[in-house]
């Protein structure tokens, strides 16, 4: 058992460093379980070797290490994670505040959605064109009508 303890400490080390993951938290959980393991395997073989066991505490360290460390950096992460969706949110919502689409009907009865952006105080077409107000249906119908957006 002496001799296994530290293969073992270097088998779950290597799994931490080896696995990859897509989210922040993911990652955060592996960078703390390495961080933690290699912290903890040297507490441990230093605790160990004053009582002639420094195989033993290493491993048990490292393991204990791996296991704090990983919780911390899962925690740290998916408040990263959950920071990112607000952001991409906030900025959806900003781009739905300053988008209007303006539906031209065609002479066959269909619609043409035409997609306005607020930029500042104008107000840009698909086609880059600028206007200084929302545009009014006949406005864009010249344009847009019949033709769909090229």
């Amino acid at each position: 058992m002496r001799r296994m303890m530290p293969g073992l400490a270097v088998i779950v080390l290597a799994a931490v460093l080896l696995s990859g993951c897509a989210t922040s938290a993911g990652k955060g959980a592996g960078i703390g379980a390495a961080g933690g393991s290699l912290l903890g395997a040297g507490l441990g073989a230093l605790i160990g070797h004053q009582s002639g066991h420094t195989g033993e505490g290493a491993a048990i360290g490292a393991l204990s290490g791996a296991a704090l460390g990983g919780g911390a950096g899962y925690a740290v992460g998916k408040g990263m994670d959950k920071n990112r969706e607000q952001d991409a949110a906030i900025n959806q919502a900003v781009l739905d505040a300053n988008t209007v689409t303006v539906n031209i009907r065609n002479s066959d009865g269909s619609f043409t959605p035409v997609r306005l952006v607020r930029q500042g105080t104008t107000w840009v077409g698909p086609q880059g064109e600028f206007y200084t107000a929302i545009p009014t249906e006949e406005q864009l119908r010249q344009r847009y009508a019949d033709r769909g957006l090229r």
